[in-house]
């Protein structure tokens, strides 16, 4: 006769087998569920040293430009004459007003460069909102509706792309009485929306022509929904990258236009009005220049390597 204590005894090895087996399938299954876009776009980016650098330094500046206060007590306005080119900068100041040194004018170049970063961030920021609500909208309704409304959107895009950035940004400004925060925005905003919406039209083309588009359609889905629940989420990716890349060139160019004497004016602290006011002085004392122009390049770096871990986070065909 059989033994049916060990068959018994098989018979439950078996089960304990199969019943890890069949948990360990379901472990796995779990981790091996797909990410949706974005989810696998933050998965990528946390893997990337670029991003956490550039991350770091624009925590940095942003804390810099909201709180001017925890990182001086220096009034940037204040000169004093007796300082005039004086005080170079010394490590052993560190934590005083002058260990920058002091302008043509007596003020603290250090006090300047922390306040500067304000009028920087608010131009950059705003004008990429302001782009990107325009051009993301133009784009998206020429994308969507096609035939001759996207021809005629098109069309008005393209005189627009045509302008001369700068010139065109130099003429707007001439339409304004004052030059404030606001009034820069407004002007680099009237010709920068173009290219986000190129690239948003060409995204939407792309993602109307998707099969969840026509289904929601054949559903009896309306344009509102079909727009903003199955293209925009779809199609706004490289909207993002563009804009992330652009908000360091708008931080470039009000500098420019400061720079110029055509962009910010004083008492507003800008980079790009301390940088023409060292021009004169380049030659024997170069830190008058040297300091807001390295921030200057130090925020567009930091934005620039943001927008590139972003694309290569959002473009499979990058990874």
């Amino acid at each position: 006769m059989p033994d049916v204590t060990k068959t018994q005894s098989g018979t439950a090895d078996t089960m304990v087998a199969d019943a890890v087996t069949a948990t360990g399938a379901a472990a796995t299954e779990h981790q091996e569920k797909p990410r949706s876009l974005w989810g696998d776009a933050w998965y990528d980016l946390r893997h990337r040293p670029m991003f956490w650098i550039s991350a770091a330094l624009l925590a940095l500046l942003l804390t810099i430009a909201a709180f001017p206060g925890l990182f001086t007590d220096a009034d940037p306005t204040k000169g004093d004459l007796t300082n005039h080119f004086l005080t170079k900068p010394e490590l052993s100041h560190f934590f005083q007003a002058d260990w920058f040194g002091y302008d043509g004018q007596g003020r603290s170049i250090y006090s300047r460069v922390i306040y500067g970063t304000r009028a920087s961030i608010l131009v950059g920021v705003g004008v990429t909102v302001v782009v990107t609500l325009f051009g993301g909208l133009v784009g998206m309704l020429a994308g969507y509706f096609g035939g001759w409304f996207d021809a005629v959107l098109s069309r008005i895009t393209d005189i627009f792309f045509g302008i001369p950035f700068l010139l065109g940004t130099m003429v707007a400004l001439n339409a304004f009485t004052e030059r404030k925060v606001y009034t820069v925005v407004l002007a680099l905003a009237f010709l920068g929306w173009t290219s986000i919406a190129r690239v948003t039209r060409s995204s939407v083309i792309t993602a109307k022509q998707a099969d969840y588009v026509t289904a929601a359609r054949a559903l009896g889905a309306g344009t509102g929904r079909i727009l903003w629940r199955h293209v925009l989420p779809n199609a706004i990716a490289p909207t993002i990258v563009v804009a992330t890349i652009a908000l360091g060139a708008y931080i470039s160019a009000e500098a420019t236009l400061s720079y110029l004497g055509m962009g910010l004016a004083a008492p507003t602290i800008s980079w790009g009005i301390d940088i023409s006011d060292a021009q004169t002085a380049i030659r024997d004392n170069p830190h008058v220049l040297m300091f807001p122009a390295g921030m200057l390049s130090l925020t567009v770096f930091a934005f620039i390597m943001l927008g590139d871990a972003v694309r290569d986070a959002l473009d499979p065909k990058l990874r």
